[in-house]
Formats: C-alpha cells, structure tokens, sequence
C-alpha cells in the first residue's frame, strides 16, 4: 500500500508563508490529479487546491492569488506554497493523490496562524 506523507507545516503569524510537501512511499504508476485539502475543527475537509497531469489547477476562492499548487511528475512529489496567510487559513491539510482506481490521503499537517 503507498503512503502519502506531508511535512512542512507549523505555526506562523499572518502574513507569513510556509511550503507544504508531499511525498509517497514509492512510485505510482499513474496520477490523474492531486491535491491539497483541509480540515479546521467543527468543520468539513475542503478542497484547496487541486492539480492535473497536464498541469491545470483550479483552487478555492479563498486561496486564490495567495497559494500555489504545483507537482513534480517525475518524483511523484505535490507542494503548496502558502503566502499571505491568515488565521482562517489554521486547519490540519492533507494531501491527496488520485490515481482513478484509488484515492490515497496523506495522515495530515498542521498549519495554525496565529501571532
């Protein structure tokens, strides 16, 4: 079974940035998309950002302008880099790969805002 682990998040005042990564365990044949989402307490997982095999992304209007999703085809690595953030940005994210036959999730990164 492949593993998704994220790393990269933290705690950050608003306005900072951080980068989340995404690796798995070992090569996957085939991904349609990938992706970034998250969760906050008392909340359900949203989407973030997601991105395809032919690089077109497509992010939640919250994020728009201030994250950028982008992947490593090669090395099956997602990133997201998170600019401007806010403290309505704080959440557990999790990645997510889709391969069409499976919908791997990663175990989650906490980012919190705060200052």
């Amino acid at each position: 079974q492949v593993q998704l682990v994220e790393s990269g998040g933290g705690l950050v005042q608003p306005g900072g940035s951080l980068r989340l990564s995404c690796a798995a365990s070992r090569s996957i044949f085939s991904i349609y998309a990938m992706g970034w989402y998250r969760q906050a307490p008392g909340n359900q997982r949203e989407s973030v950002a997601v991105i395809t095999s032919d690089g077109r992304t497509n992010y939640a209007d919250s994020v728009k302008g201030r994250f950028t999703i982008s992947r490593d085809n090669a090395k099956n690595l997602l990133y997201l880099q998170m600019s401007s953030l806010k403290p309505e940005d704080t959440a557990v994210y999790y990645c997510n790969f889709n391969t069409g036959a499976d919908s791997l999730w990663g175990q989650g990164t906490q980012v919190t805002v705060s200052s």
